[in-house]
Order: C-alpha cells, then sequence, then structure tokens
C-alpha cells in the first residue's frame, strides 16, 4: 500500500445534529458507512467510512466546533474544500438530485470542467457550516 494517502478528515461544525443530518444522507447515498468510534473522555462526534478500495480506506468525522459561533470562513487558512470522488457521472447527477431535495445551496450543478483534466464532472455545494464540498467523477 502506497504510504501518505490520506486516512481520515475530521470536521468542525457549528451545530452537530444539524450537521449530522447533512452528512448522513450524503455520505450513506455515496458508499460510506456509519461508525461508532465513541471513547470515555473523548469529545461527542459522529464518522462514516468509505468500503477500502485498494487497501485504501478514508473515514470523514464530525465534531462540535470549540467556537461553534464563528462563521466558517473558506478564505481564511485552512482546507478551502474537500472533494470526494464519485463512480460515475450518473453518481455525480443523483447526489446532485438529492443535494436539490435537502435544498442544499449549490455553487456549480453538475458539468464538465476540461481544464482541470479531460472528463472531469463534477457538483460543487456547501454543506450548513458553508464548508465548500465537491462530488467528482474522472474516468
Amino acid at each position: 500500500m502506497s504510504s501518505g494517502l490520506i486516512h481520515h478528515i475530521d470536521l468542525n461544525v457549528s451545530d452537530l445534529q444539524r450537521s449530522r443530518a447533512f452528512y448522513d444522507r450524503i455520505l450513506r447515498q455515496i458508499g460510506y458507512n456509519p461508525v461508532d468510534y465513541s471513547a470515555p473522555g473523548e469529545p461527542a462526534g459522529y464518522d462514516w467510512i468509505a468500503p477500502a478500495s485498494g487497501g485504501v480506506r478514508l473515514s470523514i468525522g464530525l465534531y462540535r466546533a470549540a467556537n461553534a459561533a464563528a462563521a466558517h470562513d473558506r478564505h481564511a487558512p485552512g482546507i478551502p474544500h474537500l472533494a470526494l470522488h464519485a463512480g460515475s457521472r450518473e453518481q455525480v447527477d443523483r447526489l446532485y438530485q438529492t443535494l436539490v431535495q435537502m435544498k442544499a445551496q449549490i455553487l456549480d450543478p453538475p458539468k464538465d470542467y476540461p481544464k482541470y483534466e479531460p472528463g472531469y464532472y463534477a457538483v460543487f455545494f456547501l454543506d450548513p457550516d458553508g464548508i465548500k464540498l465537491e462530488y467528482v467523477f474522472t474516468p
């Protein structure tokens, strides 16, 4: 297995239950499963894990931000957005329909982005705190 691959990502959110509902619907649709990593003395949070592919796994966790009143600024230092890989263009389109049903804030509906690489097809949207997310297919 290659070293240096991303193993897990934790996100701080202002409203843990609101974000849990948002991420649970999206992550389950794209193949993640909820897991319970809770342990005594650890902060409360929620995690989802993607099935391992080629021996590589990725989990995404949500935790309440220490300063939940502070607004997220995706142009401040930190990770400006998170892109998740789709298995097909159709999966991107299906997630887009779910996002519309959820009344999620869509930044850019699904379309081709040949400037990134041939076949790059993605939808860009915001989570409840304004964290920019992307669901992308590349052949």
